[in-house]
């Protein structure tokens, strides 16, 4: 009975380190009816294994550094590690009593947040004293009183966690300067408990050591040297860890001994340079049976989970996705024009910004400086509350120059409000709209141009650009086509309603929505020919709907009614999609380009014209002689300058 009873217990004591393997246990560990792929499941480590942290010093910079330990002690709750180490500088300290006990006890109201025991290491700003009546040991005796011993070993399932004291001072005199080589040294006294604490924790699977300054280091005297002789000699010491420095370091593993220094959790940092070691971190040490692994982690960088509930992530998604800014009125600045054909601009323009969340938003708004622009101010800041539009003004100028035309850009960061937080949501770049001068295009030309098109690019006029009243239209262009091949949009906007150009395979179609159907002429076969300009034509005269190629009639079809109309934009090279996105691209050359509120062309034949002049039937003449910015220019009264999309462009060419 006696011999099971000491079984039974030499079991359990084993367990509390390395439990019941995988064979042990009871039952199978992969439960599955299947077994096709189950010899591709490889189970996981049974092994016992725990967690703890290390914090860097606190102190030693801003007063701010406070909150950075307070993050840190969330994070750290998160992780849920078996307990908490520090490596010194708790306190600003370098005072006397008064002030030092109140900075002690701003760090324990801090630290008691945590939900698991943490353990102190003294620094030299926890312990040396400035004023009048300095004691001996300075604020040694404080420290004892209200954060525990100086030196000191805590036993955590099986394992050690030594505490030294690296701040005794110079053993003749009691000075205590961390700068000078005489003082840095470890007493006997000290040494002599490390010994025996060594010796009762030679059993150990693993022993963690701690301390402030990182006595290794050379500029730290010549006493680790014989410390760490008998760390070695123990066989079992994993890993040193301290501080003091503000930046991390890896010291290598001299006879299998890590070492550790630790940057900082709120200390001053002596460069920004993350990359480098120089951050506010703390390390996660994960302790198994054969080894441990050291992961820092920066400090604000873990996340719950609970704080990202499904509303919040569908308001950032839906701020992401609809955000707008877009300019709502351009003004001049002084006497003349907004915006001149000399490329000269001097307008103030208010911006409107819609924030479609439940939430505010604050976004800074930065122009994009540089020749020729400028900006007045430099940025600005506007909070828009849920669901609303906020604006902004800038005064913009330009000066007229030899480079071509561009519109300005804004850079928009974009803070999402949550209760709790800020949220980042990524930034964008964002177009000022400007509108065209309003001398654009009233000049005559002196050359002929094409548009080239790429099949991406194409040309863009709104719904509200383009004063078409209901009746007769007539629809006409030139065109060279690189490939017919497949759906080809060439003056459109049709979505089940309003006209279209269509040039799909080579065959020539125009289309009307005329009450709840198209009136549709196509041409009957592909008679457009790849690489030879032609000149097609769609009218509709309120009761026939025709196209015409190259001045004669290839297709005709009746219809009647009234035009159903729709507010998406109409594309030049392309068609439009239901949100007003081009698709089926054109890709070739396009030239005059007309629209008109009459059927110009009647009968079975006319003679294309080469070039078109504006008359009172003309809604929409587009030349593709030049381009002035970002528009191309359009010579009707309305001066509907339509916007370039991608690489569309024009381009001198005598065309034949």
């Amino acid at each position: 009975m006696a011999y099971r009873t000491l079984a039974v217990l030499l079991t359990l004591a084993t367990s509390a380190f390395f439990p019941a393997t995988a064979q042990q246990s009871v039952g199978p560990r992969l439960l599955t009816n299947r077994e096709a792929g189950k010899q591709l499941l490889k189970l996981p480590k049974e092994e016992h294994s725990f967690e703890f942290i290390v914090f860097g010093d606190r102190t030693g910079g801003p007063a701010e550094g406070i909150k950075v330990l307070d993050q840190a002690v969330v994070d750290t709750n998160l992780l849920d590690p078996d307990l908490v180490m520090t490596v010194g500088d708790l306190i600003n300290g370098y005072n006397a009593t008064e002030q030092w006990l109140e900075q002690a006890e701003e760090f324990k109201a801090s630290m008691s947040k945590l939900r698991m025991p943490w353990f102190p290491v003294a620094g030299n700003h926890d312990i040396y004293w400035r004023g009048k009546g300095r004691p001996t040991g300075e604020h040694e005796g404080n420290y004892e009183t209200v954060f525990g011993p100086l030196w000191y070993a805590v036993q955590h399932k099986q394992c050690w966690f030594i505490v030294l004291y690296s701040d005794e001072g110079d053993p003749k005199t009691g000075e205590k300067n961390f700068s000078k080589p005489e003082c840095q040294r470890i007493s006997q006294e000290q040494l002599d408990w490390l010994s025996a604490t060594l010796k009762q924790a030679s059993d150990a699977p693993h022993v963690f050591v701690f301390l402030h300054h990182p006595r290794w280091l050379k500029r730290y005297g010549e006493d680790w040297p014989k410390v760490h002789k008998m760390l070695a000699a123990n066989g079992n010491v994993r890993a040193v860890f301290a501080g003091h420095i503000h930046h991390m370091r890896y010291g290598g593993a001299p006879d299998d001994i890590e070492y550790y220094t630790v940057a900082s959790v709120g200390a001053h940092l002596g460069l920004d340079a993350p990359q480098a070691g120089f951050l506010h971190q703390y390390h996660v040490v994960t302790v198994r049976p054969e080894g441990i692994k050291v992961a820092a982690v920066p400090v604000g960088t873990v996340i719950d989970p609970k704080s990202i509930p499904d509303a919040l992530v569908d308001d950032v998604l839906a701020i992401h996705r609809g955000l707008r800014i877009k300019t709502s009125m351009v003004v001049p600045a002084g006497n003349d024009a907004a915006v001149d054909v000399d490329g000269t601009v001097d307008a103030v323009i208010t911006l409107s910004c819609h924030n479609p969340g439940s939430r505010a938003i604050e976004l800074e708004l930065i122009p994009q400086e540089g020749e020729p622009w400028t900006y007045g101010p430099d940025h600005q800041h506007v909070i828009v509350a849920p669901n609303s539009d906020g604006f902004t003004t800038f005064l913009l100028h330009r000066t007229a120059t030899q480079e071509p035309f561009t519109l300005p850009t804004l850079e928009v960061l974009c803070d999402y409000l949550a209760v709790d937080r800020r949220v980042a949501i990524p930034s964008r770049q964002v177009t000022i709209e400007l509108p065209p001068p309003s001398n654009l295009g009233s000049a005559d030309q002196e050359h002929n141009g094409v548009l080239v098109l790429d099949g991406k690019g194409c040309l863009k006029i709104t719904d509200e650009q383009i004063q078409l009243p209901d009746g007769p239209i007539t629809l006409e262009c030139w065109l060279r086509g690189d490939n017919f091949t497949g759906r080809r949009g060439l003056v459109t906007k049709t979505e089940m309603s309003d006209y279209g150009l269509f040039c799909s395979d080579g065959t020539i179609d125009f289309s009307v929505l005329l009450g709840d159907r198209y009136a549709s002429a196509s041409a009957t076969g592909a008679v457009l020919r790849p690489g030879t300009w032609h000149h097609v034509a769609g009218v509709f005269d309120g009761k026939q709907v025709r196209v015409y190629v190259d001045g004669k009639l290839v297709a005709s079809q009746p219809g009647k009614g009234r035009r159903r109309t729709n507010q998406l934009p109409l594309f030049l090279g392309a068609d439009t999609d239901k949100n007003g996105g081009p698709t089926s691209h054109f890709a070739g050359l396009i030239d005059e380009v007309r629209l008109s509120k009459v059927a110009r062309y009647v009968g079975d034949s006319f003679v294309p014209p080469a070039k078109h002049i504006p008359d009172e039937d003309t809604v929409l003449l587009i030349p593709c002689d030049r381009d002035f910015g970002p528009w191309t220019i359009d010579r009707s009264k309305q001066h509907s300058h339509p916007r370039r999309i991608g690489s569309a462009h024009c381009t001198v060419s005598d065309r034949k």
